[in-house]
Parts: structure tokens; C-alpha cells; sequence
């Protein structure tokens, strides 16, 4: 589990300010006007923040920007970090605002002076999001535990939404943990044990080896993994906490380790394929801030983990396979391997949970970044409103997404000569003929979105909202689409 600041709420005392060490963060309006905590701060300064604040450096901020005062003049703080923000400000520019002081919280922790925010959730997100920090394998001063966070308010009820905020952060950064973790320690069967592990949270877990999933027929998905030592399993999560109608249901790709097989990819990169399970990373997250905030919905989600490695009992490209479904797959590409995973665990969610609506997600093809590059997640489905649905949520929580088409005509791309179908269908829409291939697995009476995560799940920059690595997309869109469309 992520090591995230612990935070606390206060009430008003300014006299408290003076002392205060680490990190203090102040908000200010483009007008400038100071709450009564940013004119104890201001006095206590000797007047820095109006001076700071009729600047030219502080009127170019935009919302959710700061400039850190070190070392300031009568107060024990390290720093004062002046961030820019609206007192009515929601949403992405308090979100922003919240991960400038999270970024520089370390060890010290920090003193927020919130009195009257209205986005204090918002603020809080952010700074529990951006303090994060993967560091686990890292030994001696290099290793760091953010200090704790303080929030000094005068409204009584300040506290009240941050259970729920805490459990958002939690499942982004558990997703975020699983996707950074390196396969040679998250193994399949170590990441069947972490999911287990959410148990204690009140999810229904079970884990099918590969004695049934090989009586269930999901003889796609146990081709994939053939080549490997690490035993191929599915991870089945229920979260019961609404009435009895059918569950939602949310699918992930876990190919801890892709090397690409016989296929074998390319040396330079490879190290990267330790994140061609972040869309399993991400429905663990999602079930976890589910169950965490107790949400009043019921979701189901399936994870089918296996690594796909060269051996003399690897697939080869001119197998043909079967799927649960009955389907025929000849593999003309064995690094075209997620959607063999995808399909069989498709097929056994509808079979068994008969859903409401099913969403998969998968670091399914280069193609989706060539196409929409690390700003977007690309967004297939047989249902406008449902799509509608989530492209509104993503766009809510500031998660990139765009739809791209479907359509009969990408199957030619697929024929087979000696089976039902192909598992690739050359260059051309590489990433539409991948949706176009699962489409073929979905029931005609299930809405469906299938969610190429690509480009986004992991990115060698840092973000607004996180470091360098594991972003965590898609929890917060998939946990507000469930809050907005299924939960009572």
C-alpha cells in the first residue's frame, strides 16, 4: 500500500501559525484578498504576501500555481507556499492546487490554511495524489515518508467528504503501486495474493487456477501463458453493496511480464512491459476505492493474469486456438497477446454475472499512441449512452479520453484462412482492429466500452497530479461512473 501523508483537521487558531514547521500552504485570489489566516501569515511576514500579491510574478499565475516564500521572517515554516486559487474554486484548478503543496510536502509535512475553501476536497485529493512517491525497493537517505498534513479550517464540517477522498487516493495509488512493481516480484501469483488481500475490505475474492479455468475452456488465455513458469490465473472481485440487480462489471488485462513470445519484441524498451498489466492495475484500484468508501453499487471485477514468455511450450504464430466463447483464433502475432486474455475472461463475466454493462481496459496497442499519443485513452463501445456516460465522467476527473469507431468493415482485416478469425489485422487501425477482435466476445444485449490504456497507464514524464511512472488513469473516471449511473 502506497505510503500517503496522513492529514488531520483543526480549527482556527492563529496564534498557532507562527509556530507551525515544515511547509505552510495560503490561498489567494487573483484579487489578492486575504482570508483572516493569509493576514496572520501576512503580519507575522511583515507584509510579503501583499507585496507578493500586487506583483507582476503573482498576477501571471494561473489557478492552482504557487510561489514559496523561503524561509520566511517571523514563523518557524520551512517555506510558505502562495497558491493561487478562488475560494469557490472545484474540480481540476483546486485538484492542481492541492498537488503544488503535495510535491513538496516530504518528509516535514505541512500546515494547509483553508478557511472557507469550498474545493477542500478537491485541495486534498490533489496533495494526497502528488505526494506520492514509489520507493519501495529504494534503500538508505534516498528513501523518504511524507509527513503528515494539518488542516487548520473554521468550518466545523471541513472533514466530513474526506473518508471518501482518502479512499479515492488509495485506489489510484494502489493501481499506481501495482503498475510500478517490477514482474519479478509482482508475479502472477503475487498478484493474486495482494488482490486476495482487499478481502479484508469486504470484497468477495476468489482466484480460479489453471485446473478450471482449463475446465471453463478459456484455452485463449491459457495460451498466452504456456510459455511461463508463473502459473496463468483469473482474479474474480464482487462488491455487493446495493440491491440485487445484476452487477457492473469492469475486466483487466494482466499480462504481468510481455515480452512478446515467440514474437519476440525488441530489446531497447522491454524493461517497460512490466506495466502490460495496467489495466488490471487499475480495476484492483477501482474495486478497492469502491469497497473502501462503501459505495452503494454493485460491481464486479475480473482480472486474467499471465506472463507471455518464449519457451519451448510457447505459442507459436500459426496456432489456432479456441476460445470459452467456441471461436477459432489463429495467432498470427504472439505479441498481440491482451486481446487472447480479454476475450475468455469477457466471455466468463457475461456468462456467469449476466452485467449490466461491462467495461474492459488493457495496454492493449502501440497503435492508440500513435493515434491519440499520452493525452487520451482511446474509447471503443456498442453503446452511445453508456460511452457518453464515461466520456463525461473521464472528463470530470481530468482523465483524457476519446472515442474511436467500430465497424463491420475492420473485420475484413481479421478473416482467417484456416479459423474463425485473426488475432491481428496488419497495420492499418491497428488499435480499432484490436476492439473490433473483442467485439466479436460481447453479447449483443451488453453495453460495452473497451478502454486502450496504452498511452496513458504509465509515462516518463510527471503529471499535474503524479510523478514520473504509474499514473493510476481511470479509477477516478470509472469510480464517478459508477457513482453517477449505478449507484442508488
Amino acid at each position: 500500500m502506497a505510503d500517503l501523508p496522513s492529514v488531520t483537521f483543526t480549527d482556527s487558531d492563529l496564534d498557532a501559525i507562527a509556530s507551525a514547521e515544515g511547509h505552510v500552504a495560503v490561498f489567494l485570489p487573483e484579487s489578492g484578498k486575504m482570508d483572516v489566516m493569509a493576514r496572520r501569515v501576512n503580519r507575522l511576514t511583515k507584509g510579503a504576501l501583499a507585496r507578493l500579491a500586487e506583483s507582476e510574478r503573482f498576477q501571471k499565475l494561473k489557478d492552482g500555481q504557487a510561489v514559496a516564500l523561503a524561509y520566511p521572517t517571523g514563523m518557524a515554516a520551512e517555506a510558505i507556499h502562495v497558491i493561487r486559487l478562488e475560494k469557490r474554486a472545484r474540480g481540476a484548478a483546486a485538484r492542481e492546487g492541492g498537488a503544488t503543496f503535495g510535491a513538496v510536502l516530504g518528509q516535514l509535512g505541512g500546515l494547509i490554511l483553508a478557511p472557507g475553501l469550498k474545493g477542500l476536497d478537491d485541495v486534498l485529493l490533489g496533495v494526497l495524489l502528488k505526494s506520492y512517491r514509489f520507493d519501495r525497493h529504494v534503500t538508505g537517505d534516498d528513501k523518504t515518508s511524507p509527513g503528515g498534513v494539518t488542516v487548520m479550517t473554521s468550518d466545523a464540517d471541513a472533514g466530513a467528504g474526506f473518508e471518501t477522498v482518502r479512499a479515492l487516493a488509495e485506489g489510484v495509488c494502489f493501481a499506481r503501486d501495482l503498475v510500478n512493481e517490477p514482474s519479478n516480484v509482482l508475479t502472477t501469483t503475487e498478484f493474486a495474493t495482494r488482490l486476495e488481500a482487499l478481502s479484508s475490505l469486504g470484497l468477495k475474492v476468489q482466484v480460479l487456477e489453471e485446473p478450471e479455468l482449463e475446465k471453463l475452456g478459456m484455452r485463449t488465455l491459457l495460451a498466452v501463458g504456456q510459455g511461463s513458469e508463473s502459473p496463468s490465473k483469473v482474479v474474480v472481485m464482487e462488491w455487493n453493496g446495493g440491491g440485487k440487480e445484476k452487477p457492473f462489471a469492469l475486466i483487466g488485462k494482466g499480462v504481468v511480464f510481455d515480452t512478446g513470445g515467440i514474437s519476440l519484441k525488441p530489446a531497447a524498451g522491454m524493461e517497460d512491459m512490466t506495466m502490460d498489466m495496467g489495466g488490471a492495475g487499475t480495476v484492483a484500484g477501482v474495486m478497492q476505492a469502491l469497497a473502501a468508501r462503501k459505495a452503494k453499487a454493485n460491481v464486479v471485477g475480473l482480472i486474467g493474469l499471465v506472463e507471455n514468455m518464449p519457451d519451448g511450450r510457447a505459442q507459436r504464430p500459426g496456432d489456432v486456438v479456441a476460445s470459452m466463447k467456441g471461436d477459432t483464433v489463429e495467432v498470427i502475432n504472439t505479441d498481440a497477446e491482451g486481446r487472447l486474455v480479454l476475450c475468455d475472461v469477457m466471455w466468463y463475466a457475461q456468462e456467469r454475472f449476466e452485467p449490466v454493462a461491462m467495461v474492459d481496459l488493457a495496454t492493449l496497442t502501440g497503435a492508440v499512441i500513435i493515434a491519440l499519443g499520452h493525452e487520451n485513452a482511446g474509447v471503443f463501445s456498442n453503446d452511445d449512452a453508456l460511452s457518453k456516460a464515461f466520456l463525461s465522467a473521464a472528463e470530470a476527473e481530468g482523465e483524457g479520453a476519446w472515442r474511436l469507431p467500430l465497424g463491420a468493415g475492420y473485420d475484413k482485416q481479421l478473416k482467417s484462412r484456416v479459423a474463425d478469425m485473426k488475432n491481428v489485422g496488419g497495420r492499418p487501425a491497428g488499435s480499432i482492429t484490436a476492439a473490433q477482435f473483442l467485439a466479436r466476445f460481447v453479447k449483443e444485449e451488453t453495453p460495452w466500452i473497451h478502454l486502450d490504456i496504452a498511452g496513458v497507464a504509465s509515462l516518463k514524464t510527471a503529471t499535474k497530479l503524479a510523478p514520473k511512472g504509474a499514473t493510476g488513469w481511470g479509477v477516478l473516471a470509472l469510480n464517478r461512473l459508477i457513482s453517477n449511473k449505478y449507484e442508488g
